[in-house]
């Protein structure tokens, strides 16, 4: 029993998962604050040319 609990927590398979996991986490926000930055400046230039041909 003391060998199964000693082997349990040497195990380090699942922490690769978890931090895995965490890094995929970290680039889908990365992802998506890059998005949205381009989306917003995106708008703002077709809004300024949008003005600019209807005037």
């Amino acid at each position: 029993m003391l060998t199964a609990i000693t082997q349990f927590i040497r195990d380090e398979e699942g922490a690769t998962a978890v931090e895995y996991g965490l890094m995929a986490a970290l680039i889908a926000a990365v992802i998506i604050t890059a998005v949205t930055s381009i989306g917003t400046n995106l708008t703002t230039t077709f809004n300024t040319v949008a003005t600019s041909l209807g005037s």
